[in-house]
């Protein structure tokens, strides 16, 4: 009930705002409590509008696999160390400026400076140097060969911004993308203007508005009300109000997106890799998204984030598997079991309902499992990282990326603390090595290696429902980074 309360609070606020035709309308969940920053490599990114202020130099194709953006062309030394890519001419960024390789250098660089501490670090630390052949033409310096750099460059948060604009740029928001700022209020609504200079044409839509509408009930309640319209994940739940309606439109497409409950490694009894295994092991895994989100809605994964259309995804065995669990329990000095709190959102219904549907089954072990739901304003500034357990979400990445930015030791936002020199060394290794099959088989080792001793829970991989519309028009039926915002339109 006060979930449905909140909605319609929510919504009956919306109720006065009417966009103008050809607007496209977005709401997003305020994550950072108005701190939302223009600036693409900030903590507290706002990812809704810096899609589609910025450009990347490599863009993810619809099939998942690295496809020109700014860059047009890349090739390798023998040795994978030094890479070299040609620029897009006739490219401006918003203030009528030219895009040029220093803009590149830059951007690459900032991300790299240690003052800043940007968690993209964790994916790019391998730039050694940057250096510019000419206005279109640049080198990439790795300090260890990199047989997947442009796997890395299609980085969601890797949007080219004008050089020397480091301080200004969290609140100017001036890149080369689709559409350009015109007022920004993260809280209430971020108004962008279309950018008639786009390098693949004016865009469909006039404009976008961007509403912060931090509970995910409400949200759906403003795109059914006309208030919004799309909302880029629904829950199975939420999915049965716009079957067989005319008025939308729904999108199912396979993702690397999960939700998870990451327990921190450095905290008792969290440090034991045999109780953190034992918390995984009591999960029936097709049970938990049947419950949560659908017999359907996605598919089972074991703990570690390479989703099933990654090429270096390995399959593994981790069947429920109770008296393993009251074993390993047992053998760490808990045999009568243990009791854990999981922090969570109260306005995220899927994260509350994996967290009640894990009681149930980690029951079965003699896990005690407390649900303790916090406000959701400031959630990823106050609770996530801090809270020893805390339920967390991530977007689909490759898997060198993923795996690095997630778990390595010294990654911003390794989220369980999971500290392992081996894992590490294996991170290098599969980075180093040229040949595929070889490293695949590192990167089955890292997925495997997490199963064992890793401290977050990830049960599946999510299919992302987007319900949108009707009279939505260009929005292809892919993942959200893939999405060609130019082509959007609302008739």
């Amino acid at each position: 009930m006060k979930y449905l309360m909140t909605s319609l609070v929510m919504a009956s606020a919306l109720a006065s705002s009417v966009a103008a035709a050809g607007t496209i309308r977005l709401g997003h969940d305020v994550g950072y409590a108005g701190a939302e920053s223009l600036d693409p490599i900030s903590p507290s990114r706002f990812f809704e509008a810096n899609q589609m202020l910025y450009s990347r130099m490599i863009r993810q194709g619809q099939d998942g696999q690295p496809s020109p953006e700014l860059a047009t062309e890349w090739s390798p030394s023998a040795d994978a160390k030094t890479w070299t890519f040609q620029l897009r001419k006739n490219v401006k960024f918003h203030d009528g400026s030219d895009l040029t390789a220093a803009d590149i250098k830059y951007t690459l660089e900032r991300i790299n400076d240690p003052k800043i501490a940007s968690p993209v670090a964790a994916v790019l630390g391998i730039i050694e140097q940057v250096k510019v052949l000419d206005d279109y033409r640049f080198e990439i310096k790795l300090s260890s060969p990199h047989a997947d750099l442009p796997l890395l460059l299609m980085d969601y948060r890797v949007r080219i911004i004008p050089e020397n604009s480091g301080d200004t740029i969290a609140k100017t928001g001036i890149g080369s993308g689709p559409f350009m700022l015109e007022e920004m209020d993260s809280e209430g609504t971020t108004v962008l203007a279309a950018n008639p200079n786009y390098w693949e044409g004016k865009p469909a839509a006039d404009g976008a508005e961007l509403i912060g509408i931090p509970d995910s009930q409400a949200r759906v309640q403003a795109l059914m009300a006309g208030q919004v319209d799309l909302e880029q994940s629904i829950t199975a739940q939420q999915k049965r109000l716009f079957q067989n309606n005319p008025q939308f439109k729904l999108q199912t497409i396979a993702t690397g997106e999960w939700r998870g409950l990451a327990f921190r490694t450095d905290m008792a009894p969290l440090d034991n890799p045999k109780v953190r295994k034992a918390l995984r092991m009591v999960v029936d895994r097709q049970e938990m998204m049947t419950l949560v989100s659908g017999a359907d809605a996605g598919i089972v994964t074991c703990d570690h984030p390479v989703w099933s259309g990654d090429q270096y995804r390995t399959e593994i065995d981790c069947s429920q598997d109770i008296a393993g669990a009251k074993k390993l329990l047992g053998e760490a000095g808990y045999p009568d079991g243990i009791e854990v709190t999981i922090s969570a959102a109260d306005n995220e219904p899927e994260w509350i309902h994996m967290i009640e549907v894990y009681q149930q089954q980690a029951a079965k072990a003699g896990i005690t499992v407390n649900l303790n739901m916090v406000p959701s304003d400031g959630y990823w500034s106050d609770v996530w990282m801090k809270h020893p357990a805390s339920a967390s979400r991530w977007s689909q990445r490759p898997a060198d990326q993923v795996l690095n930015e997630v778990f390595r030791s010294t990654s911003a936002w390794n989220e369980t603390f999971f500290n392992n020199p081996a894992f590490d060394q294996a991170l290098d290794d599969a980075r180093s090595e040229l040949d595929f099959e070889q490293r695949k088989a590192l990167y089955a080792k890292l997925q495997t290696l997490l199963w064992e001793e890793g401290g977050e829970l990830i049960p599946y991989h999510l299919n992302q429902t987007r319900a949108l519309r009707s009279n939505v028009t260009g929005l292809d039926p892919v993942e959200q980074f893939s999405i060609r915002w130019h082509k959007v339109d609302v008739n």
